[in-house]
């Protein structure tokens, strides 16, 4: 069986900066090396958005801001069951 590209699914944290702090946790966090931190901002920012994991959402969890934001999971199989036939997977 064929595997969807990870590139066409859209899971990946986005960082709201009007909210966020700068106190790296999300950044300390994550070992996948999806955020980079901005020196000049003091804020992360989504380097790599596709190495976020499927379905993880911890950073969102450590962040004490509550900074950090994911689509829902239900959104998330929508969107593996639409690509799933469309591609035919």
């Amino acid at each position: 069986m064929a595997r969807i590209p990870r590139e066409l699914i859209p899971w990946y944290p986005t960082v709201n900066t009007d909210l966020c702090t700068g106190d790296r946790a999300c950044f300390d966090f994550c070992r996948n090396d999806v955020f980079a931190w901005d020196e000049e901002t003091g804020r992360p920012i989504v380097k790599n958005p596709y190495s976020c994991v499927l379905g993880c959402d911890a950073c969102a969890q450590v962040c004490p801001a509550g900074a950090i934001a994911f689509p829902t999971q239900e959104e998330l199989k929508a969107t593996v069951r639409r690509l799933r036939e469309e591609l035919a997977v």
